[in-house]
């Protein structure tokens, strides 16, 4: 007995695998048995017929994949959009397909030749008819999701595809009768995957395994409780059975070879209009503009690919290529996300490229008003290390005290608008925050390709340095710092007690007296240690000149601790001549400021270890304004938060022997950072010979 419903069909007189557009045609162009296929198509088109109608559309020569008709178009009650195929392979069906459904008396929506869209291959109604769920990422663009939503009047839900053997979200996921769900989970990104969660509850989410899955057998056709597919697992059988479906195996292995199965060879076209819902589709769309050398640095790759990744697509509008070397070059292009969660993701990322929206289109900042202290409204900007303006009245305004991870108050003064990075403890009831992304932008230096490679001295680009570049790495340290030290510059040494273990703190100290270091950060750990070996002679209770341990040497750290809390402090250890020599004894003696963070874990502490984590947080900032250059050595979490504080445009330096800590620590998105692997006491006396090498007018007096 048939029902109402009505499949499109077409007999497989010109099917062969004759190209490779899917991961499954690779190994099988010409391979495929005629015979075979029609024998399979045969045996699928009988067991529609027990249970529905089938109509057919003639097939044509030359045009192989017309046999799967699932891709012709997608239908709702008398309306049908017009696949727009991805590949020019099966462009030509686009007017067979049209011809049939005009025959027919469908009303044929067609869409912007330019834009891929591939029928209910790429887009499946929900078995109730509440929504549609819709796939993008190889064969659909998400920007025809709000075309589907308009024309058919309905819901539609995006899905991203993650997996290139599932191309078309028919491959992976079948909607059932009475909301059921049988799908294929990583064939889709974490977003999608939630949303899908979101729909449907997990008593009617039937999740398949790996094996099921490239069987296809989630390219099933489904007719009221019936399940007709290619093949499936015993547990996946048993599991549908076991909620009222029955299944059907019937081989379509011949057209697995061009990546199809039951779904894929029948497009349904009775689907129900449910005429008390109307469209919707979370898909967002924004226009940025990229400004620079968007090619030779590989700018406009990066954004494209961030957009990409992010779970977006874009569409180049203008692309102005500079005509010069040193010209820059400007580009529009237009963002879709599948929600407005993802849309502020991507350009929240982009922002950090440089990307602005077209000035025409934003002429103010959102901002919220505090109303807790220290807690900032939902959905505020969270800043980054890049030099920041903000788009105040149709003006861009600069952010003041640019840094990482901190939010963004507006103020209006007597002398116009302000804005600053404000930490989250700091903000005050009453603060305006910039809440969104609309009207920020970062500020890139837009170098060319032979500022960046024909600069003999210009510091390294960021990365990892393994021990066989460290020479030519310290080489080019040594040079920026003493053009540094020679220009009244800047340099902040953020260090951790490894200094002192390895036999570095006798080149510290060097570099700190001829004026090489303008101040120290660090914790408890590197001043104790550093007194205990100026006092004792020891580092951790061993000799380190010998490199033995001293009886009772382990006891050595706390006296020196004693010593200096008698004192009073560490300034007053050297003037009472009790401490005589070391990285601290240089910071007093040269007026280099000193500031030392402490922890849960530390002894004594010393009187001058700020123990208030927030103070020192502050001081550390204080600290670092002006750099231009900072050394981080061997100091994992006080060398991450000063790069937090730090903005673009100063010059890092990251050593340890661990590559995984140099990595975390250069891997900041600052061009300016470099890591180098390799032991720091290594370092930094590679560090001082090279810089004995330097001729400098700069001279300073040796302090006895």
């Amino acid at each position: 007995m048939t029902s109402g419903i009505r499949f499109l069909m077409c007999s497989p007189d010109h099917y062969d695998v004759d190209y490779v557009i899917n991961p499954w045609m690779e190994g099988n162009v010409h391979k495929s048995s005629r015979d075979r296929a029609v024998d399979q198509w045969q045996g699928l088109f009988h067991l529609l017929k027990d249970c529905a109608i089938v109509d057919l559309v003639n097939p044509q020569l030359g045009w192989p994949d017309m046999v799967f008709t699932a891709n012709a178009g997608l239908v709702l009650g008398k309306d049908v959009v017009l696949s727009r195929f991805y590949h020019k392979e099966r462009q030509g069906e686009e007017p067979h397909f049209k011809q049939w459904f005009a025959e027919q008396g469908y009303k044929v929506h067609e869409l912007p030749k330019e834009l891929p869209f591939e029928g209910a291959g790429d887009a499946l109604l929900d078995r109730e008819g509440r929504w549609l769920w819709a796939g993008y990422g190889f064969r659909s663009e998400l920007d025809s999701h709000p075309y589907l939503a308009k024309w058919l009047d309905i819901e539609v839900l995006s899905l991203r595809l993650m997996d290139e053997r599932f191309y078309h979200l028919d491959t992976c996921f079948c909607p059932l009768a009475n909301g059921y769900l049988l799908y294929y989970p990583p064939a889709f990104d974490s977003y999608s995957n939630r949303l899908i969660e979101l729909r449907v509850p997990e008593s009617k989410r039937i999740a398949i395994e790996e094996t099921d899955a490239v069987n296809f057998a989630c390219n099933a056709v489904n007719v009221d409780r019936t399940i007709i597919l290619n093949k499936a697992s015993d547990d996946m059988k048993q599991r549908l059975a076991a909620i009222g479906f029955a299944v059907i195996e019937t081989p379509l292995t011949e057209f697995l070879k061009a990546g199809g199965a039951a779904k894929c060879l029948t497009l349904r076209v009775t689907e129900p209009v449910r005429v008390e819902l109307h469209a919707s589709a979370t898909v967002e769309s924004r226009v940025v503009r990229i400004d620079g050398h968007l090619l030779d640095s590989g700018l406009i790759n990066q954004a494209l690919d961030l957009i990409v990744d992010g779970g977006g697509s874009f569409q180049v509008l203008n692309f102005n290529l500079g005509e010069q070397r040193q010209s820059t070059s400007s580009a529009e292009v237009k963002v879709t996300a599948p929600s407005h969660e993802v849309m502020e993701s991507i350009v929240s990322q982009l922002i950090a490229l440089g990307a602005v929206p077209p000035p025409q289109e934003v002429c103010d900042i959102n901002t919220e008003t505090v109303t807790l202290p220290g807690v900032a409204p939902d959905d505020f900007y969270v800043t980054t290390i890049y030099p920041t303006e903000v788009r105040v009245n149709c003006e861009w305004v600069k952010v003041q005290k640019q840094r990482m991870d901190a939010a963004i108050a507006v103020s209006d003064t007597a002398n116009g608008s302000t804005a600053e990075c404000k930490v989250l403890r700091d903000l005050q009831v009453g603060d305006r925050v910039i809440v969104g992304i609309e009207g920020i932008r970062t500020v890139r230096k837009a170098e060319s390709r032979e500022q960046r490679n024909t600069q003999e001295f210009s510091f390294m680009g960021a990365g990892v340095s393994s021990e066989r570049r460290v020479e030519l790495v310290v080489e080019q340290i040594a040079w920026e710092m003493r053009q540094i030290r020679d220009q009244g510059g800047k340099v902040v040494v953020t260090a951790g007690p490894v200094v002192i273990h390895t036999g570095g703190g006798e080149h510290l100290s060097r570099l700190i007296r001829e004026g090489y270091v303008q101040a120290l950060l660090g914790g408890n750990a590197i001043a104790v240690h550093d007194i205990e070996q100026a006092i004792m002679g020891t580092s951790l209770g061993i000799d380190m000149k010998r490199g033995v341990s001293v009886r009772g040497g382990h006891r050595h750290h706390l006296k020196v601790i004693n010593t200096i809390r008698r004192s009073g402090s560490i300034a007053a250890a050297v003037d009472q001549g009790i401490l005589t020599n070391g990285v601290l004894y240089e910071c007093v003696r040269n007026n280099v400021p000193f500031s030392l963070a402490g922890s849960i874990r530390d002894d004594g502490p010393l009187p001058d270890t700020q123990m208030d984590l927030i103070n020192a947080q502050a001081d550390y900032a204080r600290l670092i304004e002006g750099a231009d250059l900072i050394l981080m050595l061997s100091s994992m979490l006080h060398s991450i938060g000063v790069g937090n504080m730090t903005p673009a445009g100063v010059k890092m330096v990251c050593v340890d022997i661990n590559p995984a800590v140099v990595t975390k620590l250069s891997d900041r998105g600052s061009v300016e950072s470099v890591g180098v692997v390799t032991d720091v006491g290594l370092f930094l006396s590679l560090l001082v010979q090279q810089l004995e090498k330097l001729t400098s007018p700069y001279r300073i007096a040796q302090t006895v």
